[in-house]
């Protein structure tokens, strides 16, 4: 039943998105649709006015202008106190600690002594309150005087000099008597295990209370009445005029696009627009939902349709350079990089067609773009290189040039009539595009995307990381060079992104580096893990995984690597500790926490592929012989307990995908270590 309401509203959710993207991207377009004239003077500060006198035609505010409001907005904030809520049971659960399992453990003479001065101490530091690291930088950084403490129903001021953290607290028990309590004593008794964070921050009466200050500021500095002079011909715009002018044009628009729209055309805009989003959202739900139900996909795709179809409408209406120099071919280019041809073409299409609805002769456009689009696809199959960028700029830049000569030959009959400034804006159109480089690197980091260009820098064994791990760890190495090479291959063969997996692998045995010596593939003989528990053992090699995701963070390598760091393991366990564990006690109930790697589990076909790969690879190693049948046997019996297991539960890889990727690895163990058929012996014969 709750699985169900989950679903359900799960469901409910994901209509609501794309019911928000519809409208929200709609009206953004519709709204910058040219309808009616807009503020045409031009005008700039110490400059006279070269027009005649202007009088305002309604009432205004003045604005002030940005740097103005954010001063006055510094000054407010510096009589701002957030609010933090009050954990009252952590100051009952500590002491509840110290007078039982402290008052146990601690057997040294005077340790009741030492147990009522450390009650006495953390009830001062819980009463003034422990902030969490991040909280206390962040106030001391700020320069907030106080915060307020929220008890029950009370508000309390604190100054921020009262307040703990983590460490300041633990200082502040080591040096309050050092000449009755022993400094070296305290530090053995662990009292870190005491001291935790007890004051948390209301994000809703912090906002409040912030929104409050803000609303005594005022956006305006005075008033313009209708009828009132603004400026005359030959006066010089002061900074006072430059901002009155600004407020009027702000105030222009305004009234314009509420005054003088036709509400016909709006309409006619609206639904044209809503119905081709409509299509684009049907599309993905037939073709593409992996895309749609994926939040940053969806939004960087209507996004970049809405920006484009934006910046056209405000070239048309400001009359800013030809539309032709408008490098509409960034959008099918961006998306065809992250995302795949048809959906690139798709939206392609969409942003092209709500263009043209601004345009006065809009066939040329649409059959230009058309043919440039599709080219540009064609020649970004994959974008492994900087030069292809330069190159697709150029294929299109020509492609605009040969057909926008074809069909002007078709329509003028003479080629005398060919406007040659056409040629210069499809030449400005094809150096723009070479920006779609640079654009896509700010997508990658801000989307949190990943190109094949970004790939194949990050699979360069020079690459610092990997150069690290040949040196700390080489038998890991190897074992990810193998992986990364067996992973490309099924990748390959069940359609899915070959150098993404293949990046992955070479990566998602990092943390490894961090305890090299515990793995089988960097031993020489000798393995440290005689001496350790299964347990620790157990805890030793789980935790490569979250070393692995350190280190991912610390070398800023994208998140769709360190998924592969996470799900590689997903949440299977150390089978071999957990075994010999059960065996050593096998009349003891096993806390299976111990043993279970933190996962998650695969949600796309690149990490189910890297799972069976890499399990697989590693169990190969141990074959005691290497024949078609041990080969054979050994995949399936690990891909298929993988199954079994629930390991792909959440993943779109199919039956028909695991067959293939067995196939495929059983074909390459196979060549990799040469398993040959017997020969026969030569039966002993008389001469």
């Amino acid at each position: 039943m709750k699985q169900r309401k989950q679903a359900k509203r799960e469901s409910l959710n994901q209509f609501l998105i794309k019911v928000a993207l519809v409208v929200v991207s709609t009206l953004m377009i519709v709204y910058f649709m040219p309808r009616g004239d807009k503020f045409n003077y031009e005008y700039s500060v110490d400059k006279p006015w070269r027009y005649g006198q202007l009088i305002a035609t309604f009432k205004f505010p003045i604005y002030k202008e940005d740097a103005v409001i954010r001063r006055e907005q510094d000054s407010v904030m510096r009589h701002f106190h957030p609010y933090y809520k009050m954990d009252e049971e952590v100051e009952k659960k500590m002491f509840k600690i110290l007078y039982t399992t402290k008052l146990e453990e601690w057997k040294f003479p005077n340790a009741n002594l030492y147990i009522r001065h450390l009650a006495d101490l953390i009830d001062t530091i819980y009463t003034h309150g422990v902030l969490s690291t991040e909280d206390y930088s962040e106030l001391h950084a700020s320069g907030v005087n106080g915060i307020r403490i929220v008890v029950g129903n009370e508000a309390i001021g604190v100054p921020v000099g009262q307040l703990f953290n983590i460490r300041s607290a633990y200082e502040y028990i080591m040096h309050y008597d050092t000449v009755q309590f022993n400094r070296v004593t305290l530090q053995n008794l662990n009292i870190n295990e005491l001291l935790t964070v007890n004051l948390h921050y209301d994000k809703e009466k912090s906002a409040a209370a912030k929104a409050d200050l803000m609303s005594s500021i005022s956006g305006a500095s005075g008033m313009v009445q209708s009828g009132q002079k603004i400026i005359d011909r030959g006066e010089i715009v002061t900074k006072e005029k430059y901002n009155i002018l600004k407020s009027y044009e702000r105030e222009v628009s305004k009234h314009e696009t509420v005054e003088t729209l036709l509400p016909y055309v709006l309409i006619g805009q609206t639904i044209f627009v809503g119905l081709l989003l409509i299509t684009l959202i049907s599309y993905l739900n037939l073709f593409r939902a992996d895309y749609f139900d994926n939040l940053r996909s969806a939004i960087l795709l209507f996004a970049l349709m809405a920006c484009f179809c934006i910046a056209a409408n405000w070239m048309i209406s400001h009359k800013f350079m030809h539309i032709f120099m408008l490098p509409c071919c960034m959008v099918p280019i961006i998306i065809r990089v992250f995302m795949d041809s048809r959906t690139a073409f798709m939206f392609h299409c969409a942003t092209i067609a709500i263009i043209s609805l601004s345009l006065t002769s809009p066939y040329e456009f649409l059959l230009l773009q058309l043919v440039a689009g599709m080219i540009s696809i064609q020649s970004l199959r994959e974008l492994s290189q900087r030069s292809q960028i330069i190159r697709t700029a150029a294929f299109i830049a020509a492609s605009y040039m040969l057909f926008f000569t074809t069909y002007e030959l078709i329509v003028e009959n003479d080629y005398t009539k060919i406007e040659p400034i056409f040629y210069i804006y499809f030449f400005v159109n094809g150096i723009l595009l070479i920006f779609a480089y640079p654009l896509l690197y700010l997508l990658e980091k801000g989307f949190g995307f990943i190109s094949d260009v970004t790939l194949v820098e990050l699979s360069n064994i020079n690459n610092p990381l990997l150069q690290r791990m040949t040196e700390i760890a080489p038998g890991t190495f190897q074992h990810s060079m193998q992986v990364a090479n067996l992973s490309s291959e099924v990748a390959r063969k069940i359609g899915a992104k070959a150098q993404l997996v293949r990046t992955g692998a070479l990566y998602h045995d990092i943390g490894k580096m961090e305890r090299a010596v515990f793995f089988t593939e960097n031993q020489n003989g000798i393995s440290p893990h005689k001496h350790l528990t299964p347990q620790k053992s157990a805890e030793v090699i789980i935790a490569h995984v979250t070393n692995g995701l350190a280190l991912a963070n610390k070398n800023n390598l994208p998140d769709s690597i360190k998924r592969f760091i996470a799900t590689h393991h997903g949440q299977g366990i150390t089978k071999y500790f957990y075994v010999t564990y059960k065996n050593e006690h096998p009349d003891e109930e096993v806390d299976m926490s111990l043993f279970t790697y933190p996962g998650p589990n695969p949600e796309t076909k690149e990490e189910a592929i890297l799972m069976m790969v890499d399990s697989v690879e590693a169990a190969s190693r141990s074959l005691p012989e290497y024949t078609e049948e041990s080969i054979s046997s050994l995949v399936d019996k690990i891909i298929d307990a993988q199954v079994a297991e629930g390991f792909f539960r959440n993943c779109a890889i199919t039956f028909k995908d695991i067959e293939a990727a067995k196939l495929v690895l059983k074909e390459k163990l196979k060549t990799i270590y040469h398993t040959r058929i017997s020969y026969p012996e030569l039966a002993n014969s008389k001469m």
